[in-house]
């Protein structure tokens, strides 16, 4: 259907025209500051739907800051970010979320109390239209709505290879199944943009191969993909794009053997010599 073909003000049309001027994720200028410092300082790019991008540098240089602050956890000091055509600048986390955008930790925190299923079940819950007083009275409709929330946890968990270990406790998971278990309780909002938070931090070389073949399982499912890592050989290889952050500034954005060659990248990396 063309813009001509849709009703003038109504919702449809106001959409198409957002389209018209954003791509599927945009930020724009965007900034953030703690105490004075810079975390972020007008940072600007965009992804196409179904991308593989990473944003790499050395530490402090504001990779996390970024994902906190796109995810609802901090309000931007300036800037805008657009999802799918949308200002959700400074949304709270639980809308963001329920936009589509979804995210793992740097830092592994399941549950420590609930199974490997019930942890997973835990994103899918986020999507719930019961509340507890509905589930406590185990009226049908959250009986119902609690089988959908077990059934779409356990094909999460088949996706991420973790269906055998769905009733082990969290302590027996060793750091690359832990990790696993974040990206399968951040696929129960039904993502569209998935945000990965140094995704294989710690991990042996055959548990990267496992996050690697899941990557590209979930991008050839139509999920767009943000990786944060430090893991150079595992970013160079996995993404189509590379931006590079550096002491809050984005110094450098494009495909990896470009960026890798990049002088200023060097610089952030290996400081210059005297």
């Amino acid at each position: 259907m063309s813009t001509s073909e849709v009703p003038l003000g109504s919702n449809e049309h106001l959409n198409m025209e957002l389209d018209k001027n954003h791509s599927f994720f945009d930020v724009i200028k965007l900034s953030r500051s703690f105490g004075g410092i810079k975390a972020l300082s007008d940072v600007t790019f965009s992804l196409d739907k179904g991308s593989i991008v990473s944003i790499i540098g050395p530490n402090g240089a504001g990779k996390t800051t970024f994902i906190n602050v796109v995810t609802g956890m901090y309000p931007p000091l300036r800037g805008e970010i657009h999802f799918r055509g949308r200002n959700i600048s400074g949304l709270r986390a639980h809308t963001i979320a329920g936009l589509g955008i979804g995210r793992t930790f740097q830092f592994v925190e399941p549950f420590p109390s609930l199974t490997v299923l019930e942890n997973a079940m835990v994103g899918c819950h986020s999507r719930s239209r019961n509340g507890m007083f509905a589930v406590g009275l185990r009226l049908p409709s959250a009986l119902e709505e609690e089988k959908r929330v077990k059934d779409e946890a356990m094909e999460n968990l088949e996706m991420v290879g973790l269906e055998h270990r769905k009733f082990h406790s969290i302590s027996s998971l060793p750091l690359g199944e832990r990790k696993l278990l974040g990206i399968a309780r951040a696929l129960g909002i039904k993502p569209k943009l998935l945000m990965l938070d140094e995704p294989v931090g710690g991990l042996a070389a055959h548990e990267v191969e496992k996050v690697v073949e899941l990557i590209h399982q979930l991008s050839s499912r139509g999920l767009t993909i943000l990786i944060v890592e430090h893991n150079m050989p595992f970013v160079m290889s996995i993404s189509e794009r590379v931006l590079v952050l550096n002491q809050g500034y984005k110094i450098a954005d494009g495909p990896p053997d470009e960026v890798k060659s990049n002088e200023a990248v060097i610089k952030a990396y290996l400081g210059e010599e005297d």
